[in-house]
């Protein structure tokens, strides 16, 4: 009966281990501390299992593990049993599995949550938020770079997630996008307090070639560099530097991007109010080129009003040069004032103005028909360029070289450097223009040559040079030319070879060309006035005598 009795008390126990539901492994299960060995905490999970934990496993990042004998903890059961007959457990997972949870709901939710950074890897850094181990990328850890991040090393803070996948294990956070939503809404706050208009104090917090951010308390403004004062400020650095505490004034807001624009200048008077009483039109100041440009140069009047020498009112006589070969910058310079336009903040300036116009200077100094020496500077297709007095230059014309060559011979006799003695023919100061004669300084043979000769008139030429085409004559230093087909009124007989140089010829002039300078010049035209003239007088066309009967009469009779 007793043997009986322990049978049936066994199937009891036996059936009653099947109906207890033991827990499936991968899944988070309470247990209790029961004692806590070789750094190590044994927990009994029950269904008759125990596991242990390393205590590490309950310790959060930097801080030492907080388990005692009797607490109540939720693990993770990896595995019913393992070889030493234990089940294995882990207090990280069921950390990780609670976190996870929390953590995508606070994903969907779009909230924040809490972590700390712990260690530093590729390209950022890691955070613990709480059991589930996250990735913050180096450029979301602050507003700016950080340099060191050992004081944020630790430091339980907030943080958004921004991406996570649960299956790979990933989590990416960002602290900051915390710290721009917060710096938002301080800007807020700041920005409904200013006013455009208003006075403030600032601190200059940083300093670039365009500007310098100014600090008024949480929220900066750009104070640009044409706004730190009336003068020209090269770099902000000139009169600001880092740290320095300013007074500034808020020009402008923008309460959609909540930028605002500052300005230093705004605060100072305005020079340009009194520019049209303190430079009177055509008067002449003393100023410092400032700025050199291809246009010209900026100088400076006082501080905070420049003005503008345009390229072509900055010398007489230098054209196309670039204004830094006539001006420096620093240089202190005489200027008139040409033209002011206050609307547009702007002053027309000229430095030639201060100077005297040396064309007006040369008239006067050099009457029409005066005598001039100067070095021939240029010679070109259309004449001679002759430097002179004051940087200026003369001209002489082609025409106005030789009289008794053509210009383009002339020309020949030329080169740059050649000491060249002229005469004033004419001075356009409006045009700057000088024209100049050589040619006026020596005898117009021609002209002489030819006085008291007309058209029509018989004059005696001796023969010079036979050529080709006809031969060449000279009357009193006049060169000329007959033609082969005025050599005779019988074409047989216009042959130039007949002629000898230094023969004497009676011929006739055709024209008188005062421009070509030569005389038109025939035998043929002679030898025909001659017949009209003798059948006028001694016969008629029709008489039947012939023209050396009629001449032979006429010369028979000069005899009688």
């Amino acid at each position: 009966m007793c043997a009986k009795a322990t049978m049936e008390d066994f199937e009891a126990l036996l059936k009653e281990s099947f109906e207890i539901d033991t827990p499936e492994e991968g899944s988070v299960v309470k247990g209790k501390v029961i004692a806590i060995e070789a750094g190590q905490a044994i927990i009994d999970v029950g269904y008759k299992m125990e596991g242990r934990i390393d205590l590490k496993e309950f310790a959060n990042p930097g801080e030492q593990p907080d388990i005692n004998v009797g607490d109540e903890v939720e693990v993770y059961l990896d595995r019913v049993e393992n070889s030493r007959g234990e089940a294995q457990i882990s207090r990280e997972k069921a950390k990780r599995e609670e976190a996870w949870d929390r953590l995508e709901k606070a994903y969907a939710a779009e909230t924040r949550v809490d972590g700390a950074i712990f260690g530093r890897v590729k390209g950022g850094f890691t955070v613990d938020l709480g059991g589930a181990v996250a990735f913050l990328p180096g450029s979301q850890v602050d507003v700016r770079p950080v340099r060191d991040a050992g004081p944020l090393m630790g430091l339980k803070q907030p943080f958004q997630i921004l991406k996570m996948d649960r299956r790979r294990g990933n989590i990416v956070v960002s602290r900051r996008a915390i710290l721009e939503e917060s710096r938002a809404e301080q800007r807020a706050e700041v920005i409904g307090n200013l006013t455009e208009g208003q006075t403030v104090d600032g601190v200059v917090k940083n300093i670039t070639e365009y500007g310098a951010f100014v600090d008024l308390g949480g929220v900066d403004g750009l104070l640009h560099v044409t706004d730190m004062a009336w003068r020209r400020v090269n770099h902000p650095s000139e009169i600001l530097a880092i740290g320095e505490t300013v007074k500034v004034q808020v020009i402008k807001i923008n309460k959609e991007t909540h930028r605002i624009s500052l300005g230093m200048k705004q605060l100072q008077e305005d020079p340009w109010d009194a520019v049209e009483r303190a430079y009177p039109l055509n008067s002449v100041h003393k100023g410092r080129v400032t700025n050199i440009t291809d246009y010209g140069a900026f100088v400076e009047l006082e501080a905070g009003v420049e003005g503008l020498v345009h390229v072509s009112e900055m010398s007489w006589t230098k054209k196309n040069v670039h204004p830094g070969k006539i001006v420096s910058t620093s240089q202190e310079v005489d200027v008139m004032v040409l033209e002011i336009d206050s609307a547009k903040r702007r002053v027309s300036l000229g430095l030639k103005q201060t100077q005297r116009n040396p064309w007006e200077v040369f008239a006067e100094n050099n009457p029409i028909g005066s005598t001039i020496e100067g070095e021939v500077k240029n010679i070109t297709e259309f004449g001679l360029f002759i430097g002179l007095e004051n940087d200026i230059d003369g001209m002489v014309h082609l025409s106005d070289l030789s009289w008794d060559q053509r210009g383009e011979d002339a020309i020949a006799n030329y080169r740059k450097g050649d000491t060249v003695k002229a005469s004033v023919s004419e001075v356009d100061v409006e045009k700057e223009r000088i024209s100049l004669s050589v040619k006026a300084l020596g005898e117009d043979t021609f002209t002489d040559a030819v006085d008291g000769v007309k058209r029509g008139s018989v004059i005696t030429v001796e023969v010079t040079a036979i050529e080709e085409g006809g031969v060449e004559v000279e009357y009193n230093g006049a060169k000329s030319f007959i033609r082969r087909s005025d050599l005779s009124r019988d074409r047989g007989d216009q042959r130039p070879e007949r002629f000898q140089v230094g023969d004497k010829v009676d011929v006739r002039v055709t024209n008188i060309d005062a421009k070509t300078r030569r005389m038109g010049l025939s035998i043929k035209a002679r030898e025909i006035a001659e017949e009209k003239e003798a059948v006028e007088q001694y016969g008629s066309s029709d008489s039947g005598a012939s023209l050396g009967d009629i001449l032979g009469a006429a010369l028979k009779g000069d005899k009688n």
